[in-house]
């Protein structure tokens, strides 16, 4: 998709993530702040800035070689972090490796008790790296997200990103040794700080440029690589609260041509009975949703909705989806769930998980009611036979 400039992005998509922000700290470690470019710097300050204003607690971590120009360029971006959380703290801390992780943390801790934002410089030559002495801060003080900035940004396979990550992925990706095509070898220090981070109990941890921060904290696509624990994608029934989320979500996938219109009354319809997959068991990113629409007089149900966060595609959300509602299905003693898409990459998934294509006449005869002739000419449908649920009806 098209990457747009932090002030354009979606506001449902920005709100959504300030909201699961708020009051939250994250830590960015900022590679080579002496290479930083002043524009970056400023793309950078803005969502910090902006996440401030938000109430969430910003700790920034800049690797720096001591030029006199990376110093000035960092000390300008603190004084307009201090201006947005009208911080006491007048000159970014200044770390050594020498100092006990207790004692970094502590100092952390008296700035951050008062203010939104706390930042610090680390010398690029200390014994101690900035990955490694990022990853012991993050552990000890149990960030909710920690944030690598790196000029090569995140990982990426045979010239595609790897958009998401888990540590078994990670771990078995640091256990390789040898043929290096993608240049994952060179980049171990951040990648066995990122996995040593996960073990210590970081929720997720985000690898990217520091000019596509905003994208990759505030937007559904992201544009570095996202680390959690373990895959942690579970699936669960909507409730009220997370309508509106939703709602927004699917207007989305409307407007890029992934579902079709749908009026509100519909759209409602799809909330009502929609389920949908998280990442992780404390955090509420989304990662893929659908609905199961109900035909009771013809013991049946279909999967409607189905989409899949960019972010996400490829990590089998979509399949995982549709095994839940085949389970799902069978509990609720229906004998056939079936699907309509136009959709060719949904259409194998289908095929993948049991489907067979069949004829309109094959389903209630109550989807076709008022339905577009002409858009029945589009879809394939899909069928599922059921076994009989011992439990029977739910």
């Amino acid at each position: 998709m098209r990457r747009r400039l932090l002030s354009s992005l979606s506001f449902a998509e920005k709100e959504f993530y300030l909201d699961e922000f708020h009051e939250k700290s994250l830590l960015f470690a900022v590679r080579a702040a002496d290479r930083a470019s002043a524009a970056d710097l400023r793309a950078a300050s803005e969502v910090f800035e902006t996440l401030v204003h938000n109430d969430t607690r910003v700790l920034v971590l800049f690797e720096t070689g001591g030029g006199p120009g990376a110093l000035r360029r960092i000390g300008g971006l603190h004084r307009r972090l201090a201006r947005a959380a009208k911080t006491p703290q007048s000159s970014p801390l200044v770390f050594s490796a020498e100092e006990p992780g207790d004692r970094i943390c502590l100092r952390i801790w008296e700035v951050l008790r008062d203010t939104r934002v706390c930042a610090g410089t680390w010398p690029s030559d200390a014994r101690v790296s900035l990955e490694h002495s990022a990853e012991r801060i993050a552990e000890r003080l149990r960030v909710y997200k920690l944030v690598f900035v790196d000029p090569l940004g995140g990982l990426s396979r045979d010239g595609k990103m790897l958009s998401f990550l888990n540590a078994p992925g990670l771990q078995s990706l640091l256990r390789r040794r040898g043929a290096d095509s993608a240049g994952f070898e060179s980049r171990r220090p951040v990648l066995e700080a990122i996995f040593k981070a996960l073990e210590g109990g970081v929720l997720s941890v985000s690898l990217c440029p520091l000019a596509g921060v905003g994208h990759e904290l505030f937007t559904y696509e992201g544009c570095g690589t996202v680390f959690t624990r373990g895959d942690y994608f579970h699936v669960e029934k909507l409730g009220i609260d997370d309508f509106h989320e939703v709602e927004r979500l699917l207007q989305r996938a409307e407007r890029d041509g992934y579902l079709k219109p749908r009026t509100p009354e519909e759209m409602a319809r799809l909330l009502l009975h929609g389920y949908g997959v998280r990442l992780g068991p404390s955090t509420t990113e989304p990662a893929g949703f659908c609905a199961l629409f109900p035909y009771p007089g013809d013991r049946a149900a279909e999967i409607a909705g189905l989409f899949t966060i960019t972010r996400y595609q490829g990590e089998g959300v979509g399949g995982m989806l549709v095994d839940a509602m085949v389970s799902e299905g069978k509990r609720q003693g229906f004998g056939y769930i079936f699907a309509c898409t136009n959709q060719q990459g949904a259409q194998r998934l289908f095929l993948r998980h049991g489907f067979r294509r069949v004829d309109p006449g094959a389903v209630p005869a109550e989807k076709w009611r008022g339905y577009d002739p002409a858009r029945l000419e589009q879809i394939r449908i899909y069928r599922r036979d059921l076994a009989r649920s011992k439990q029977g009806r739910g």
